[in-house]
């Protein structure tokens, strides 16, 4: 199945994305920061990126700008977030290809 970048500073969020994910076939790398995020997908590549948009160092908006015009990588991106109105922001992640999520998820 495909291969799945989990960036996000939470340890706790983290550890249910990915073993969701993995009890449903995927695969999943893990990054802390934004920064540590560009390094995985430039070394080890992903088939989708999902992303918090709170995180040290890059954000998630700017991980999105980077991953596409810095990687130039045409992968899924799923931008989660906890704050309550994200119109502007989900549509600036639209314009980028992304997806906004509200936090919590399940």
């Amino acid at each position: 199945m495909a291969r799945i970048l989990l960036a996000d500073d939470d340890a706790h969020t983290v550890r249910i994305m990915s073993l969701w994910l993995t009890r449903n076939g995927h695969q999943t790398l893990e990054a802390r920061t934004g920064a540590q995020a560009m390094r995985v997908l430039s070394e080890c590549g992903a088939d989708m990126l999902i992303s918090d948009i709170n995180m040290p160092e890059i954000n998630g908006l700017e991980l999105v700008e980077k991953v596409r015009g810095e990687l130039k990588l045409d992968i899924p991106i799923i931008v989660l977030s906890s704050r309550c109105d994200q119109t502007s922001l989900a549509e600036r992640l639209k314009a980028q290809g992304a997806e906004l999520y509200p936090k919590p998820f399940v």
